[in-house]
C-alpha cells in the first residue's frame, strides 16, 4: 500500500517539476528559442527517464530489470535533489525578478523574468554535486562507539542465598567478592544492520565494513535485519559477499535476525508495492546467512559466555513466511533467566515499553537509517522513541544504528553509514 501511494506522489512531483523546468526554460534569454524547438525531445528524454524506476519495480524478473532498477534508484536520487533546487531557487529568482521588475516599472521599462532561468543550471549542478557526494559517502562507512553500563538482577540470587541457612557469613563475603568481580567485565559488542545487499551494492563498501569490525577486535557481532532490499538475485556475485562477511571475526560469533526487507517482494523507491501475504524469504538466503557465518535467531535466545542472554526477535512487520506473525514480548522473554542482563535483538524500534515490562534490559536496532538523506534525521525522531543512538527509555537501554547500506537511493548526505561498536560494562 505504501509503495502505490508513493508511486501516486511520484508521478505528481515528476509532473509538477517538468511543469517548472518548461517555465524556467521559458524564461531564459539562451534556451528560450532552442528549448521550443527541443521541447518533444525533452519531454521524450525526460518521460523516459521517470519511467525506468517504474520498469525496475513492475518488469518480469530480466538483465533489464535489474538494470533499470539499478539506474532508477541513481536517477531517483539525482531527481530528488534537482527537484528540491528547481523549486526553492524557482521560487527565491521569481520573487527577486518581481522586486526587479517594481523598480523597472518605475522606470518604464518591460517586465523581464530572466532571472528565474537561472534556476535550472545551479539546480542541475547541485543536485549533480549532492549526489556524486552522497554516493561516495555513502560507501565509506565510519566507527561508532558508546560505552553502556548493564547491572545484573541480583534479587532472586538473593533470596536463594538468604533462605539456605547453611551458608556462613565467609560464604557470604565470597560471594560478595565474585560479584563485585563479575561487575567489573566488559563485553565488546559491534552492532550492524541494514547491510541492504542488492543491485546498488558495492562489494569494496563490504569489504571496509569488515575490516572496521576485525579492527574493534569484537567479543561478538549482531547483525540487526535488513541484510537484504528486498530482491536476492540482483545481488552480482553474491558468494563474494558472503565470503567477504564470513571474514568478520568474534569470540562468542556472529548473531543476525532478518528485517522487513529479507524477503522477496517488488520495490519502488525502497518502498514495497507487493502485498505481505507475498514477502517470503528464499532459500538462497537462508544459504547466504549459512555461508556468511550468521547464526539466525527467529524469536529464539543463546546464553552468551554466561553473562548475558541474547534474544532474536522475529521482524513484526514481515516475519518472511507471508505473515507478520511473531511472538508478544510476554511470550519471547517468559521463560528467559532474569538472573542475567537480557539483551533483546530486533530490527524495527518499537515495542519498547513491553519489551522493557518483561525484562530487557538492553534493545539492538537498526531500520531508521538515521532518516538517511537530509532532512529525513530531523523527521526519523518524530516518528520513533529512539530513532537513532543509545536512549533510556522505560527503564531499558536502546540502542538504534543509522545502519550500513541503503535504500532506495545509493546516497547518504547528512548522515553516515556506520559501524556500532557497544563496551558494554557489566
Amino acid at each position: 500500500m505504501a509503495g502505490m501511494i508513493f508511486l501516486f506522489i511520484y508521478i505528481i512531483i515528476q509532473t509538477l517539476i517538468s511543469f517548472i523546468t518548461e517555465f524556467a526554460v521559458k524564461n531564459h534569454k539562451a534556451f528560450n528559442k532552442l528549448g521550443e524547438k527541443s521541447r518533444a525531445i525533452r519531454i521524450i528524454v525526460y518521460g523516459l527517464l521517470a519511467i525506468i524506476p517504474v520498469f525496475g519495480t513492475y518488469l518480469p524478473k530480466c538483465k533489464f530489470k535489474y538494470f533499470c532498477m539499478q539506474f532508477g534508484n541513481i536517477w531517483l536520487g539525482f531527481f530528488m535533489f534537482y527537484a528540491t533546487f528547481v523549486l526553492l531557487l524557482v521560487i527565491i529568482l521569481l520573487c527577486a525578478s518581481k522586486l526587479r521588475n517594481k523598480l523597472k516599472a518605475k522606470l518604464e521599462a518591460e517586465d523581464d523574468n530572466t532571472l528565474v532561468g537561472h534556476a535550472l543550471h545551479f539546480a542541475f549542478i547541485l543536485g549533480l554535486i549532492f549526489t556524486i557526494y552522497g554516493m561516495v559517502h555513502s560507501q565509506n562507512p565510519r566507527l561508532v562507539t558508546y560505552d553502556i553500563k548493564l547491572e545484573q538482577e541480583a534479587e532472586q540470587k538473593a533470596e536463594k542465598e538468604t533462605e539456605q541457612k547453611t551458608e556462613d557469613k565467609a560464604t557470604i563475603e565470597t560471594t560478595d567478592l565474585a560479584a563485585n568481580e563479575a561487575s567489573k567485565k566488559q563485553m565488546k559488542v559491534v552492532l550492524l544492520a541494514d547491510l541492504h545487499l542488492s543491485i546498488n551494492s558495492d562489494i569494496h563498501a563490504t569489504e571496509k565494513m569488515v575490516d572496521i569490525v576485525n579492527e574493534c577486535d569484537p567479543d561478538l557481532i549482531v547483525v540487526a535485519g535488513d541484510i537484504f532490499t528486498s530482491n536476492y538475485e540482483g545481488l552480482k556475485n553474491p558468494e563474494k559477499y558472503s565470503a567477504a562477511l564470513s571474514k568478520m571475526h568474534a569470540k562468542y560469533g556472529v548473531y543476525a535476525v532478518c528485517g522487513n526487507h529479507d524477503v522477496e517482494e517488488n520495490l519502488f523507491s525502497g518502498f514495497s508495492v507487493s502485498p505481505i501475504s507475498e514477502a517470503f524469504r528464499t532459500s538462497d538466503m537462508d544459504k547466504f546467512f549459512q555461508d556468511a557465518g550468521f547464526k539466525v535467531l527467529y524469536d529464539e535466545e543463546v546464553d552468551i559466555a554466561g553473562m548475558f542472554t541474547l534474544v532474536g526477535r522475529v521482524d513484526g512487520e514481515k516475519a518472511g513466511d507471508g505473515t507478520n506473525h511473531r511472538l508478544s514480548a510476554e511470550e519471547l522473554l517468559k521463560n528467559t533467566d532474569r538472573s542475567k542482563p537480557i539483551v533483546v535483538m530486533e530490527h524495527e524500534p518499537i515495542e519498547f515499553k513491553d519489551l522493557a515490562d518483561n525484562g530487557a534490559d538492553l534493545v539492538l536496532c537498526g531500520h531508521t537509517h538515521n532518516g538517511q538523506i537530509f532532512p529525513g534525521n530531523l523527521i526519523v525522531p518524530l516518528f520513533n522513541e529512539n530513532g537513532y543512538g543509545v536512549k533510556e527509555i522505560h527503564g531499558t537501554t536502546t540502542v538504534v544504528t543509522a545502519g550500513v547500506g541503503y535504500y532506495g537511493p545509493p546516497v547518504r548526505v547528512g548522515t553516515n553509514s556506520e559501524v556500532t561498536l557497544l563496551n558494554i560494562e557489566f
